[in-house]
């Protein structure tokens, strides 16, 4: 039955949008578009010449003094790889009982699809009926068997204030913190608890200390707003929430305590505070019967406190990350498929060794910090560098001088920091050896090619690999990266091949079928589950299975679209959701127009990414006013407090990472007839592709065009 002019039309679902949303995004408008794409699809994937560093060490006369790489050569990596999708309960389940230690030792791998006999997303559990502990595996069996190597060093803002800390000394510090949470502040096994710290040892000892009485840590990255905070500790239902007194970043102060102050003002379930004084600020406030403090607290309780076994699938953290609704998603980890995941690619994608010291220049509010500041190096054993500030202060050189100082092997980035230090020219890295290095990751977005043979020439000298790894909050590890082990031929601009166990594919977003093509181009899903995947979105299960398992029945929908060349490498194009990637920090533009519109001034808004030189990408916000005629007949000088107003918004109510770097006032929003902004029009009037907008004859209002492109020419 057709419907008539007075029927209801239902609204499409969140599964029926983010289709509808990857089918644009990867889908031509115009022939000349069409003609476009595939000239620089083309390009992208025409690269013959493979980089291949010569050698995994860098000097052939110390490889006597150095291990094997874990994986030789490519055929390896094929065989591998080959058996982890074949049989992947021998696979995992061989190297969960080498690599973790258990309590109670698993009695099943994994919960089998009943058609398939794959890992299944629907029931996506493994090691079942083990038993174990995270803390154990990253402290305790290092504290016992080298109880005096360094676990962290710690370099502080200020240059020569920082300090190490060995497993030893870890594990009393965590100890004793696990006894403050338990009987000082009542935490119990299954309570989530709330860190709004920066980075900073204590932050590590925190994170530990919670899994050691198996509790869920909720971390908060220390760059979003007091609203943010409360949003995610109100999701989380955290009572006790760990702080700092004040951190400093590149000179510059910022009160976390102040933050976590305004937040509670609407938390009515917190109870308590634990709060480190890293400045030693008097003047910062605490709340009497509520705020406790770190030292004072810790001196109460032994340098010992047992570990407590949880199951395998025992939640270990939730990580809220952008969802292009505009709502955070609090994505819950397991235990033991995700340790298990960090512990793997730190071996094979890093080629990392005990002896080694790992340098990841993210932040533990990430996934990135979780993964590679955190629970990848000390399960492995070996050091992990903390860096509390920024690879411009006091100078360029600074990143440089903590790889020379502590010999560092493996050193992790974003491409935004490369990109930052190669407009800076090279003078920075003249007075640098770099000769420990081994290894050089980029994490976060993807990494331009001249920025990757930046990279490789000038910091790498062309000697020693460069790891483009590509992989997601909710993946937990590594999806698509080259090995460090020399094995993987690389091409600059690819993140290459899948890790082990991840079966990879390219789908027609229109159809969802699997394009098998030499030269495919499409939406990237992942068609069978893996350990470290996430299990679920905190209190809404429903949302999991339509953000990422509804979208393309059978297959993980990743948000990202990819292509893929005639040699199997993997490019990835880029989000095809309604979130921005800005300094590898996925943002949602439904939050963004939702604290600008916030403002009373505002009438509509709607907020696109575009790119930029140096973050990647950037927020733009093309912003109605409730009062046109206030800004049509304002001067130069209003219109900036305007958008400087809304700027602050947006900082005030997220975080100063996510505000835009573009306010563009206009009259009206490119509109359906139904009344949907069509933000493709926007993005493409940014990118100076006006001419290439296509059918214009769906909008509502086709002359807004026009003003649109001569707004942001202005």
């Amino acid at each position: 039955m057709c419907p008539t002019a007075s029927s209801t039309t239902k609204p499409p679902s969140l599964v029926e949008e983010l289709k509808a949303k990857a089918a644009a995004a990867t889908t031509a408008t115009t022939a000349a578009e069409q003609a476009k794409k595939e000239r620089e699809y083309e390009h992208l994937t025409s690269v013959n010449v493979v980089k291949q560093a010569p050698i995994t060490h860098r000097l052939q006369a110390d490889l006597a003094s150095h291990y094997s790489p874990h994986v030789q050569d490519l055929q390896e990596y094929q065989k591998m790889y080959k058996q982890s999708l074949e049989d992947p309960a021998t696979f995992f389940g061989g190297k969960a009982k080498q690599f973790l230690n258990w309590f109670k030792d698993f009695d099943q791998v994994y919960i089998p699809d009943p058609q398939t006999g794959l890992p299944s997303f629907e029931n996506n559990a493994w090691f079942l009926n083990g038993q174990l502990n995270a803390c154990y595996n990253c402290v305790d069996r290092h504290a016992l068997s080298n109880p005096n190597k360094v676990a962290l060093i710690y370099e502080a803002d200020e240059p020569g204030q920082g300090y190490k800390v060995t497993y030893k000394e870890l594990l009393e510090q965590v100890s004793q913190l696990a006894q403050v949470l338990k009987y000082s502040m009542g935490v119990q096994k299954g309570d989530t608890v709330a860190v709004y710290m920066p980075m900073i040892p204590q932050t590590i000892v925190t994170l530990l200390a919670i899994t050691r009485i198996g509790a869920v840590h909720s971390v908060v990255f220390a760059g979003f707003s007091s609203n943010s905070l409360r949003d995610r500790i109100n999701n989380a239902d955290s009572k006790v929430v760990i702080t700092t007194d004040e951190s400093s970043r590149g000179s510059k102060i910022i009160e976390t305590k102040r933050i976590v102050d305004d937040a509670l003002r609407e938390t009515p379930n917190v109870k308590h505070v634990l709060v480190y004084k890293r400045t030693k600020n008097p003047k910062v406030h605490f709340e009497p019967n509520r705020d406790l403090d770190w030292t004072t607290e810790m001196m109460k309780y032994k340098t010992y406190y047992p570990c407590e076994p949880v199951d395998s699938e025992h939640p270990l953290f939730l990580l809220y990350t952008s969802g292009s609704t505009g709502t955070p998603k609090g994505l819950q980890h397991s235990t033991a498929g995700y340790l298990l995941g960090c512990l793997l690619t730190m071996r094979y994608t890093f080629d990392t060794h005990q002896a080694d010291v790992f340098f990841t220049a993210g932040d533990v509010g990430w996934i990135t910090g979780h993964s590679y500041v955190v629970y990848g190096p000390l399960l492995y054993g070996c050091t992990s560098v903390i860096f509390e500030g920024t690879p411009t202060y006091p100078n360029h050189s600074r990143y440089w001088d903590i790889i020379d100082e502590y010999n560092v092997t493996q050193f992790y980035v974003a491409p935004t920091a490369l990109r930052l230090l190669k407009r800076a020219g090279n003078s920075h890295l003249e007075n640098n050896s770099l000769k420990s290095l081994r290894c050089l990751g980029s994490v976060g977005e993807p990494i331009a090619a001249e920025v990757w043979e930046w990279y490789s020439e000038q910091v790498g000298k062309n000697e020693i690999p460069v790891i483009d790894t590509y992989w997601q909050t909710e993946s937990g590890s590594h999806l698509v990266t080259p090995l460090a082990g020399g094995c993987t031929p690389m091409k600059p601009g690819s993140a290459s091949f899948p890790f082990f166990g991840i079966e990879t594919v390219i789908l027609d977003p229109n159809t969802g079928e699997e394009i098998k093509d030499d030269h495919a181009e499409g939406v990237l899903a992942v068609k069978r589950a893996w350990p470290s995947f996430a299990r679920t979105i905190w209190q809404n299960h429903d949302r999991y299975l339509d953000t990422y398992l509804n979208p393309f029945k059978g297959y993980y929908f990743t948000g990202d679209g990819a292509a893929r060349d005639k040699d199997g490498y993997i490019w990835i194009l880029g989000r095809v959701d309604d979130v921005v990637n800005v300094s590898g920090h996925r943002l949602s533009t439904a939050e963004i127009e939702a604290a600008i519109i916030e403002d009373n001034t505002v009438a509509e808004c709607a907020v696109v990414g575009f790119n930029d030189d140096l973050t990647g990408q950037a927020v733009a916000a093309f912003v109605v006013l409730k009062n046109k005629s206030c800004w049509a007949n304002a001067s130069e000088e209003e219109l900036v407090e305007i958008k400087k107003h809304l700027v602050l918004t947006v900082r005030k109510d997220i975080g100063p990472f996510a505000a835009p770097k573009l306010i563009i006032l206009v009259d009206d929003l490119p509109k359906t007839r139904s009344g949907k902004i069509m933000r493709r029009i926007l993005r493409k009037i940014l990118a100076g592709e006006a001419d290439q907008l296509g059918d214009v004859t769906t909008l509502s209002n086709p002359d807004i065009v026009r003003h649109l492109i001569d707004s942001v020419k202005l």
